[in-house]
């Protein structure tokens, strides 16, 4: 059991409250409301902050195949925590999730594909393509991997309409700082394309995972502008600091603060101050479909978080909004 942060409020001060949704949220239950339901309380959620509608940075869609690989991965072995339930929420057609992304009014969304192997990245950048010509609202999303011929096809990806990249070290299981990631990210920088980088050690501690890699990839790239996925769980304070350190870096809020979370990879309540001083530069971002829950709790527990409709509203909407020109 990677059960490496279970005991973090220990040194970190008391874990967050927790407290189940309306919609019937639990530690690791899935939604029973309808998904009209589900959706007009998305809905009451932005429009009491005065938006017209969310911005969510950190959803997945792939090749149905592939998609349902992750599924499997998840619901069978939790992933790789003892006795962790995941069922996945949102087990659907693909037609079926955009539409449901949409009646919660979820203006822009996007992609997140990864590869696990070498030559994967290049097939999955041309589905992309595809999809994001059939998905207007999706920001085109394609990915990399450390390997010949990365700097081609990242300018090709860009060139093709990429609006944001989503790298993820645990799964692809290499160093951030690889050489042969390097070009690559100072195309990225060069260009001001966002990277959603997977890179803390939740919810399994992987080879390269956590702060110190990407502290040297930001050395030399300080101008990338990374998104840390899931704010860096269980790494939080660390990579909050990265992002108070490099303008550039944000962090999107992808599961953190749930039930579900809190229940082992807790946020220090000591950080909170820090979280809202960076508030414009938090992002919205869900996991939907691979959640174990319903999408509106991740929105709960944002706003039980006590920092403010102003913060919510730059997180939920704004900061995005900016960040891809929306």
């Amino acid at each position: 059991m990677h059960d490496h942060r279970t005991a973090a409020g220990d040194s970190a001060g008391p874990a967050l409250p927790t407290a189940c949704d309306a919609a019937g949220a639990g530690p690791a239950g899935a939604s029973g409301a309808a998904p009209e339901k589900e959706a007009a309380e998305v809905r009451r959620f932005w429009g009491r902050l005065g938006l017209p509608g969310l911005v969510d940075v950190h959803t997945h869609f792939m090749p149905e195949r592939v998609m349902h690989k992750v599924w499997d991965y998840f619901e069978a072995r939790g992933p790789l925590i003892d006795g962790l339930e995941w069922p996945i929420t949102y087990r659907r057609q693909e037609a079926e999730r955009t539409a449901l992304l949409r009646q919660f009014g979820v203006r822009a969304f996007t992609a997140m594909l990864y590869p696990h192997k070498p030559d994967m990245a290049r097939w999955l950048n041309g589905w992309a393509v595809d999809f994001a010509r059939r998905t207007p609202d999706c920001l085109h999303t394609a990915t990399l991997y450390p390997e010949p011929g990365i700097e081609s096809y990242v300018r090709e990806g860009i060139e093709a309409g990429a609006r944001v990249f989503k790298a993820h070290v645990q799964v692809g299981a290499y160093d951030p700082a690889d050489e042969l990631l390097d070009r690559a990210w100072g195309v990225l920088a060069e260009t001001g394309t966002p990277v959603v980088l997977h890179c803390g050690s939740g919810p399994a501690p992987g080879e390269h995972t956590g702060p110190e890699p990407v502290a040297r990839v930001l050395a030399r790239h300080p101008k990338l502008r990374l998104v840390i996925a899931h704010m860096g769980m269980p790494e939080y304070e660390e990579f909050l600091d990265l992002a108070e350190r490099y303008e550039q870096v944000r962090l999107d809020t992808t599961m953190a603060f749930t039930d579900f979370t809190e229940g082992f990879l807790p946020f220090p309540r000591r950080a909170l101050p820090r979280l809202s001083a960076l508030g414009d530069r938090i992002l919205l971002g869900s996991d939907f479909p691979n959640i174990p829950y319903p999408y509106v709790h991740q929105l709960h527990a944002l706003e039980r978080l006590g920092l403010g409709p102003e913060w919510l509203r730059a997180v939920c909407h704004d900061n995005a909004t900016e960040l891809f020109g929306l």
